[in-house]
Order: structure tokens, then C-alpha cells, then sequence
């Protein structure tokens, strides 16, 4: 009899660590993307006007991981000190921005990704791998592209945006990005004079 007493436990024990064992399985291979992670939340808890809020910072916050890791980049490839001040304003300007949405977003429970998406890290993986010649080059060109498609976003944020401290924010941030699309605009210009 003593022995079957302790068998309801010992299932019970066994069930117990089984679940365990599953949630941390599927856990760790849950290898989505934080931008789609955070969609999906934001899909969840907001309707229409407040999704589209939602959308904007997180396309905001995707950009600016992209330019900081990218930044970063320059300054550590690149031997043009034009690139690499670039590189570094970027990185400083967009660490900035990240700081501000961060906070924009955690005052009106807006889930941003929490780090480089894989569009991000894919514009890093290339630019990575080019070799001295071209980097430079490559660098200044995707940051003009992006700070036109940035400011596009910025400024349909402005008009469209019903959240007033978002469309706010997205008014004041407009010249510092148009600020960074003149100087890599100027820089992609150096660089294509000195080849």
C-alpha cells in the first residue's frame, strides 16, 4: 500500500515538468521577428485610428536600430572621414530618436521592436560584406534612400497620425532627418567625385 501512495505524486511531479519542459522549448524556438512581434500586440489592443499610431512608431523605431547599427558600421569600415562622421551622427541622432519613441511608446502601451529587424539586419549583412573599394559608396547610397523613404513616413505621420504627442514628435523630428539626407546626400557626392 505504501508504495502506491506515492505514485499520484509522482505523476502529478512528472506532469508538472513534462509542461515545464514544453513552454521553455517553445519558447526558445520562437525566432520571430520583433517588428512582426510587435504588430501582432499592437494588432491585438488598439483599433484602427490607434493602430495606425501604432504602426508609425514602429516603423520609426525599425528605422532607427537600422541607422544606429549601420552607423556603427561606417565608423568601424570605412577610412573616409566623411563617411565616418556620418556614421557617427547617425548613430548618436537615432539613439536619440530610439530614446524618444521608447518613451512615446511605453506612455501609450505601443509595442515597438525591441531590437534590428530582419530588414535591418539584411541591409547589414550586405553592407558587411563589401569589400573597402565600394562600402563607402554603398553606405552614403542606402543612407540618402532611406532618409527619403524616412521622411516620406514622417511626413504622412504628420497629416495622418491621430495621436497628437506622436504627430508632434514626428513634426520636430522631419528637419533632423532631412538634415541627414543633406549630409549623406553631400557625402555620397564626395565620394563619387574622389573615385
Amino acid at each position: 500500500m505504501k508504495k502506491n501512495s506515492h505514485f499520484p505524486k509522482l505523476l502529478l511531479n512528472a506532469v508538472f515538468i513534462s509542461t515545464l519542459f514544453i513552454g521553455f522549448s517553445s519558447c526558445g524556438g520562437n525566432d520571430k521577428d520583433s517588428k512582426e512581434v510587435a504588430e501582432e500586440h499592437n494588432d491585438e489592443k488598439f483599433d484602427d485610428n490607434k493602430e495606425e499610431d501604432a504602426e508609425f512608431l514602429v516603423e520609426a523605431a525599425e528605422i532607427s536600430f537600422e541607422e544606429i547599427e549601420l552607423g556603427k558600421l561606417a565608423q568601424k569600415h570605412s577610412k573616409n572621414s566623411s563617411v565616418i562622421q556620418l556614421g557617427e551622427m547617425m548613430q548618436k541622432d537615432h539613439e536619440k530618436s530610439l530614446a524618444e519613441i521608447k518613451a512615446v511608446a511605453e506612455k501609450y502601451s505601443i509595442s515597438i521592436p525591441s531590437s534590428m529587424t530582419e530588414k535591418g539586419q539584411d541591409a547589414y549583412d550586405k553592407l558587411n560584406k563589401e569589400d573597402m573599394k565600394n562600402f563607402d559608396k554603398k553606405y552614403c547610397k542606402m543612407m540618402v534612400d532611406g532618409h527619403k523613404d524616412a521622411i516620406k513616413l514622417f511626413e504622412d505621420a504628420v497629416e495622418n497620425v491621430s495621436n497628437t504627442e506622436i504627430r508632434e514628435w514626428a513634426a520636430s523630428t522631419l528637419s533632423t532627418l532631412r538634415m541627414h539626407l543633406d549630409h549623406s546626400m553631400s557625402c555620397h557626392e564626395e565620394i563619387e567625385k574622389n573615385k
